[in-house]
C-alpha cells in the first residue's frame, strides 16, 4: 500500500473512530480537539449509523496491516 492510500485510510479510520464516540457518547472528539461544541443531540437511529460506521472503521484498521499482493494458484 501506498503513503497516499495509507494515509487516506488512516484519515477514514479517525472520522469513524469520531462518529462513533458520536454515536455512542454523543462525543465529537475531532470539535473538542479543534474547537466549538463537543456534544451532539442525535436520533436514536443515527446514533446507531454513527456507531455502525465506527465500528467499520475499527475494522478497517486490520487493512493497514494486511499483505496487498495476490496470490495465483496455477
Amino acid at each position: 500500500m501506498n503513503w497516499l492510500s495509507k494515509t487516506a485510510l488512516i484519515l477514514v479510520i479517525v472520522g469513524a473512530i469520531n462518529w462513533l464516540l458520536v454515536g455512542v457518547f454523543q462525543w465529537d472528539l475531532v470539535t473538542a480537539l479543534f474547537g466549538g461544541e463537543t456534544l451532539r443531540a442525535s436520533s436514536g437511529l443515527s446514533r446507531l449509523i454513527y456507531t455502525l460506521v465506527g465500528l467499520a472503521g475499527i475494522y478497517s484498521i486490520t487493512f493497514l496491516f494486511r499483505d496487498t499482493a495476490v496470490k495465483v494458484n496455477k
